[in-house]
This record gives structure tokens, sequence and C-alpha cells, in this order.
């Protein structure tokens, strides 16, 4: 085995999840689940836009949640040309807070120490 598949076979990609409260209801903020942005996603995503990590345009960031959107089971949430569409017409703020939920891999020292 190659050093690079045994890496792989090393690597643990958990879910973390991204909240989206426009998306809620009474009981809460709806929950999504993003596994970590890798470099091929990035390589798919710079394929179709270019710009994408100096110029993140909306459509750019409605393909990354269509690439990483999850359920709790793991299961895609959105596949479809369709949900493109449909998530084209959201309010650009909800898009872009889980476009930059999806990429923060950091929390702040704060939440991390429970400040």
């Amino acid at each position: 085995m190659g050093l690079a598949k045994e890496l792989r076979n090393r690597r643990k990609l958990t879910a973390r999840e991204v909240s989206v409260p426009a998306w809620g209801d009474d009981s809460g903020a709806f929950k999504l689940y993003c596994r970590s942005i890798t470099c091929y996603d990035l390589d798919q995503l710079q394929k179709k836009h270019p710009d994408f990590l100096n110029n993140m345009t909306i459509g750019s960031m409605v393909d990354l949640i269509c690439m990483k959107a999850e359920d709790e089971g793991g299961n895609k949430l959105f596949g479809s040309a369709e949900d493109r569409l449909d998530l084209m017409g959201e309010e650009t703020n909800v898009i872009s807070d889980i476009a930059n939920q999806m990429f923060a891999e950091i929390e702040s020292v704060e939440a991390i120490q429970g400040n």
C-alpha cells in the first residue's frame, strides 16, 4: 500500500453541524451537517468557478452547499439541478452564512474554552 492510500485510510472525516435559523421552526434552527472541505472539493468548485477562493459568488456558495450539505445520517440534502435553482432563490445572507459555517474549520478561542 502506498503512503497516500495509507494516509487516506487513517483520515477521520467527521461531520460538523451547521445551524440555519432561517430554515428553522418552533423547535429551533434547522441543522445540516458538513464534512471537511477537501482539496478535491476545491478543485471541483474551481473548475466551475475559477476565481472561487478570491471572489466567492452566490452561485459558487450554492454549489458548495449542494456539494457538502448532509443530513444527520450522512445523506446528501441537495443533489438535483432543481435543488440548485431553489437555493439560488434563497436570501443571500442565508446562503453566505451557511457557506461561511462550512468553511469555518476553527472555532474562536473563546468557543473552544467555553467562555
